[in-house]
């Protein structure tokens, strides 16, 4: 297959990104209202970004009408929110988030999970997640045609990990067993770990 990209639709643009950019680690992010309802949704285009402040980034799609979704909305105007680690575990629970509730719904409730007051932000985390990062607004920057989506980069200023996956200082990825997104209605479990040393230059 060789394609321009100005030759293809934007469904068929988005359905190949999916389908090459993978797996893609999953945030499960959490926000406040200003009526104080906790908003949670899944975001699969995501990573970290900077370690030195550590920053996370979140790419959420804007609505078909061209506004902006609940949670970049809620971020817009807090200028916090708080990233979770998609686990094994509660993957089908955190998948119901994605329903589109309107904005007076807490998707968090309607999921069966529950919150805990944040330690450096006012937005809660969800209880039952065993990693949560509560994160401090560094920019939006709107992207695309529209535009078409709001990547959100925030600062990390507080790591909450559950000791039981954190093994000499390390996450025990294995014990986290992380969910990752892949095209279509896909996931991906960890699935075989395996190690691989950088090489290193050694002049001639």
């Amino acid at each position: 297959m060789q394609k321009d990209a100005k030759d293809l639709s934007a469904i068929e643009i988005y359905k190949l990104l999916i389908g090459l950019v993978t797996p893609r680690p999953i945030a499960f992010v959490t926000t406040l209202s200003e009526n104080g309802i906790v908003n949670a949704a899944p975001f699969s285009f995501y990573n970290v970004v900077c370690s030195d402040p550590p920053m996370l980034a979140v790419s959420v799609a804007r609505k078909d009408d061209g506004s902006s979704k609940d949670t970049s909305r809620n971020i817009r105007r807090t200028g916090e929110f708080v990233v979770h680690t998609a686990e094994e575990s509660l993957i089908e629970k955190i998948n119901h988030t994605s329903c589109p509730y309107p904005s007076s719904i807490s998707e968090v409730e309607r999921a069966g999970l529950t919150t805990v007051p944040g330690k450096l932000v006012k937005v809660p985390r969800v209880a039952e997640c065993r990693v949560a990062m509560e994160c401090k607004l560094v920019q939006i920057v709107e992207l695309g045609n529209g535009p078409d989506s709001d990547l959100i980069i925030g600062e990390v200023v507080h790591f909450a990990v559950d000791d039981e996956v954190v093994n000499n200082g390390r996450v025990d990825v294995e014990k986290l067993a992380p969910v990752a997104r892949l095209a279509g209605s896909n996931y991906s479990k960890l699935g075989s770990v395996f190690a691989m040393e950088r090489p290193k230059y050694t002049p001639e």
